[in-house]
């Protein structure tokens, strides 16, 4: 019998949703700031999953210059009906605070790999939007509802409109389906026809540990939708010592055989307070249907299962993704790298200006919701190394160019080489601890001409940096760094009740380069090696 592994997409790639066309399953995840947007990993067994690519990927699609940390892409919505992939998203321009703005859009294209439109503009109302296809044919925009209003639920219930695909727009009247449970925090919508019932899965509780997922139906699609009895079809949020944290967010698909299967986001976490530097991660789960027509976790627990049953689907193998090398040869860019809220390109990142390298032209600071140049990666298992070189002359400490451990522009670590009055070219370590800026080493470091290696070993909770001049014998920089303030729980910030700041996203590794005297002077990086060593 083979076996699932829980998660099944490691690192940050939450809010998943699944869908199966033929013999191919595909899970859409969210990406928030970072470019390009949606993860589309696909599968033919349930088991193996392989990173294929990413819709949006022009910023025509996907404007993101401004957005706030956590920002931009929530919860897309993937589906497929008569030949074509459907994918609806939400671009997050405000999150904290009374207000939200959030604007949905749908995309379509003919391939999942592509190439896909330009984006139809559906509303604003809310978030987490979902596309269901009748089946006479109709097509209907669900998303929960934002309530600014004081004294209010601001989750104000999940809502439907018709959406019209010829003249691509919401037509008719909007639906008020579901408020909810004494959960709260009701999100995350999904609509399923099975036997005669309309099946809503909604997320409820919050994304952080009170996360679960709730099943609703109704006889009609426009409701209002009956709660299933038994409570919560999935959560964790009554498990506080389970492996699987934050369970919920679910979305639900039947395969070849007939079994079913949820796809729901959970959480990992490396310390005793609760921090998922990892991130929220994408997990599987069998379900069954009750002779009362309810869905219900096949282990019969409402805690996810680290290992799952896998459907009796042929084997498949895929790439290796635990050691990544990128010499900056290949024209195209590896499916693992991303940016932030902009494409990359030859403007700031080029891989022709010196080939073999990638030149970095200095530009913004860590800080700026604008114009970074900064490419990294997931960090996908608890102990990884991360490594590089750098040729780089710099002539003001306003030219900074190195390896950079990044959750948000207010929590990162950054090893850099800069330079300095009486040491000239020098290297030192920036920390950004909930937006207060450090040093942590008591001097920087001289460095002689050339070029310098860096490194960064992440273990669980902690973070060491090392450089090189051999790239042979290391040297360690300083001691070792608080590598849970990359994480969602500690990116979340509550003063006398009042939720000031918050995270969604997880920890990236790559490298960057900033020049705050705006002369963007460049770094060049001969490489970038990835390994994990889980």
């Amino acid at each position: 019998m083979a076996l699932i592994q829980n998660p099944i997409l490691r690192g940050f790639n939450p809010d998943p949703s699944i869908i199966r066309v033929g013999d191919d399953y595909y899970i859409a995840t969210s990406t928030f700031e970072w470019f390009p947007g949606v993860q589309i990993h696909h599968s033919k067994d349930l088991i193996h999953w392989q990173l294929i690519g990413h819709p949006l990927t022009r910023a025509s699609q996907l404007n993101m210059i401004g957005n706030p940390d956590s920002g931009g892409v929530w919860a897309p919505c993937l589906s497929y009906s008569n030949g074509i992939f459907y994918l609806v998203y939400t671009d997050v321009k405000s999150h904290m605070g009374q207000y939200k703005d959030t604007h949905n859009y749908v995309v379509t294209a003919t391939s999942i790999e592509g190439p896909w439109s330009e984006p139809v503009y559906l509303n604003s109302s809310g978030f987490d939007p979902s596309l269901y296809h009748d089946e006479d044919g109709s097509k209907w925009l669900v998303n929960l509802k934002w309530d600014h209003r004081k004294g209010k639920n601001p989750f104000g219930g999940i809502i439907i409109q018709q959406y019209d695909e010829q003249q691509q727009n919401l037509v008719g009247d909007i639906h008020l389906i579901y408020d909810g449970t004494e959960l709260g925090l009701t999100e995350g919508p999904h609509i399923y026809k099975h036997e005669g019932y309309y099946y809503l899965l909604v997320a409820e509780g919050g994304t952080r540990y009170g996360h679960a997922e709730t099943v609703a139906r109704s006889r009609t699609l426009l409701g209002k939708y009956e709660t299933d009895p038994n409570g919560p079809l999935l959560t964790s949020r009554y498990a506080p010592d389970h492996p699987l944290q934050r369970a919920g967010h679910a979305s639900l698909v039947q395969t070849q055989n007939g079994s079913w299967y949820i796809a729901h986001l959970c959480g990992r976490p490396v310390t005793a307070e609760g921090h998922c530097i990892l991130g929220r991660e994408t997990a599987i789960q069998c379900v069954e249907w009750t002779e009362e027509g309810w869905l219900r976790l096949s282990h019969g627990e409402q805690t996810p299962a680290l290992e799952v049953e896998a459907p009796e689907l042929p084997g498949w193998q895929t790439a290796d993704s635990k050691h990544f090398l990128d010499h900056f040869t290949e024209q195209d860019w590896s499916v693992h790298w991303s940016s932030l809220r902009e494409p990359i390109t030859e403007a700031w990142a080029s891989k022709s200006a010196r080939p073999g390298w990638l030149r970095l032209y200095g530009r913004e600071s860590l800080y700026s919701q604008h114009r970074q140049s900064l490419i990294a990666r997931r960090q996908q298992a608890f102990h990884i190394e991360a490594e590089t070189k750098l040729d780089y002359a710099p002539d003001s400490y306003q030219q900074m160019a190195g390896l950079i451990y990044y959750y948000n522009t207010k929590n990162y670590y950054y090893l850099f080489v800069s330079w300095d009055e009486q040491k000239g070219k020098c290297l030192g370590i920036i920390s950004s601890d909930r937006g207060v800026y450090d040093e942590p080493l008591s001097e920087t470091i001289a460095l002689p001409e050339g070029e310098t290696y860096l490194k960064a070993v992440v273990l669980r909770d902690k973070l060491q940096f090392y450089y090189s001049l051999d790239g042979e014998q290391w040297q360690q920089v300083g001691n070792a760094l608080d590598a849970s303030i990359i994480s969602d729980e500690h990116a979340e910030l509550v003063k006398d009740g009042i939720m000031l700041d918050q995270g969604f996203t997880g920890a990236f590794i790559g490298l960057c380069a900033q020049d705050l005297g705006g002369t963007r002077k460049q770094a060049d990086f001969d490489y970038f090696k990835y390994e994990e060593r889980d």
